[in-house]
């Protein structure tokens, strides 16, 4: 499809085509009367094209996502495309990363703050000024995200299949694994879907953890997406996506000792034991048995749990 050429405008600052600059999205004061900045990179060809965002670190400890975009911005292809143009923010959420916390100081999530209000909470400015000063600039987006304490996430890409641009462009991200992933309320993905601005999520690794495997895949599923839009010439290798249209969880059914040998990312089959749960004196333990046949998503990496605990996420074709 044609893009025409366009200026952008972030927080009073032009960025034209051919430019590229680093401007903050706005400047929030906490009760010290320290700032916080949100820096955006911008880097623009010369050549009509599209606008692609690349955002990490909306929860403070996702730090793979931040490693991601790190790598990217550092690339040389990335930082002068052949066309269109490239919107970076690293962390968006400063201080929950500065204080290594999923929630803001007030305990909200800021990835429930969606579309935000220009006079609400810190998290309800942040979530305001991206979608007023950031997404009706952009064309498409991947919005970078880890697993939750203590769960690990196999590297995965998010969207809704329903949605033909969002599963194309989720094909061209080419993660072996793609989850149809219904929108949740007052999420960035869900207001900019309202806006047309399709939002990949990747999710990948383990929160406050450097999960490699995550980190070079979303590292190469980005150029690779860059590649199918023609904004950078280079050739990668592309995975053979599994889809999967719905997946659930199989739970803790006692407290105990939570044991597998089963591998993030793996193929299992109906009835197959994924696991065991054993009580730490020794009079008792239950197996794990695997509802359907599927791949493993993500896993509870704590050996100590609960009953009704999520321990192996599971997603299934079909």
């Amino acid at each position: 499809m044609p893009y025409p050429s366009k200026t952008i405008r972030i927080n009073g600052t032009d960025i034209k085509q051919g430019a590229s600059a680093t401007v903050n999205l706005n400047l929030y004061q906490l009760p010290t009367k320290t700032v916080i900045e949100i820096p955006v990179y911008v880097f623009r060809s010369v050549n009509p094209g599209p606008v692609l965002l690349i955002l990490a670190g909306m929860h403070g400890d996702e730090i793979n996502g931040i490693e991601i975009v790190r790598r990217l911005i550092g690339k040389k292809e990335v930082r002068h495309p052949l066309c269109g143009s490239i919107i970076a923010i690293p962390v968006i959420n400063i201080i929950s990363f500065l204080s290594g916390k999923r929630e803001l100081p007030d305990g909200r999530d800021l990835n429930r703050c969606f579309p935000g209000s220009k006079i609400g909470s810190l998290g309800s400015r942040i979530a305001y000024d991206l979608m007023n000063e950031i997404i009706p600039q952009i064309d498409f987006g991947i919005d970078f995200h880890t697993g939750g304490a203590k769960i690990n996430n196999y590297p995965q890409l998010r969207c809704v299949f329903d949605n033909k641009i969002n599963l194309e462009l989720g094909k061209k991200f080419s993660p072996s694994l793609i989850l149809n992933a219904p929108f949740r309320d007052n999420t960035l993905r869900k207001e900019a879907a309202k806006k047309g601005k399709p939002i990949l999520v990747f999710e990948g690794g383990e929160s406050s953890r450097f999960d490699y495997l995550s980190i070079n895949e979303g590292t190469k599923g980005c150029l690779r997406l860059m590649k199918h839009l023609k904004m950078i010439d280079s050739d990668l290798h592309k995975n053979s996506s599994v889809l999967l249209s719905k997946s659930t969880w199989v739970r803790a059914r006692t407290s105990g000792l939570f044991h597998t040998s089963k591998i993030n990312g793996s193929r299992i089959k109906k009835g197959e034991t994924i696991g065991m749960v054993c009580d730490p004196y020794g009079e008792h333990q239950e197996k794990l048995i695997s509802p359907t046949d599927g791949y493993i998503l993500g896993m509870n990496n704590q050996p100590v749990v609960n009953q009704g605990d999520a321990l192996i996420h599971i997603g299934m074709e079909g």
